[in-house]
């Protein structure tokens, strides 16, 4: 919870200190901008290890859509066995809402498609490679507080799909939907970095 504060206080800094400036040029994004975004985390402690990195690269078609794709790599470890993943996919993402004179608060919806692959290796014994299917409608919310940086927030995953088709057994099949459920979405954001040219 603290963490959440202190962040919510960080962004908030950041909007005083760029409202005093008093140009108003948008810093959001708009027709013909790129952008690259992504999160990284570290884990570690007496009973699992794990890491990932997920980074995102994207091109704004006009002012309201924007296309582009994401890798996604990590890995864990439990001391049973290690985990590592790669996945791979594409997104479109619409731009609802714009606040701020400068229209640096913008509010997006995305869908995404992906592929994955999971190799499982358990101590003393012969790894295994599952292949994986996701799909998504997430909700997120970016912050400029500069006309390059802007300070992302992943508030929502509203659907998602995922198929596994692992080496030896069954496929499986998930899907999730969340519409209305979630009564704090500020309980458990993902955070990240953005950076436009």
């Amino acid at each position: 919870m603290k963490k959440i504060i202190l962040s919510i206080l960080a962004v908030v800094s950041f909007g005083i200190a760029n409202a005093q400036e008093g140009d108003a040029a948008s810093y959001g994004l708009t027709t013909g901008d790129w952008w690259a975004e992504g999160s990284f985390s570290i884990r570690s402690g007496d009973s699992e290890d794990s890491w990932s990195f997920n980074p995102k690269v994207g091109y704004m078609l006009n002012e309201k859509w924007g296309v582009g794709g994401f890798l996604s790599f990590s890995g864990y470890d439990d001391g049973s066995q290690e985990r590592d993943v790669f996945g791979a996919g594409g997104f479109v993402r619409y731009y609802f809402l714009a606040l701020g004179a400068r229209k640096n608060f913008q509010a997006y919806g995305e869908a995404g498609l992906g592929f994955g692959s999971v190799k499982t290796t358990p101590n003393g014994g012969s790894s295994s490679t599952d292949g994986a299917f996701n799909a998504n409608i997430d909700l997120g919310i970016n912050y400029f507080f500069t006309d390059h940086w802007a300070a992302t927030f992943e508030l929502a995953n509203i659907v998602s799909y995922n198929n596994t088709n692992p080496e030896s057994g069954d496929n499986s099949n998930d899907l999730k939907v969340e519409v209305n459920l979630f009564n704090n979405i500020f309980a458990q954001p993902q955070f990240g970095l953005l950076y436009k040219w």
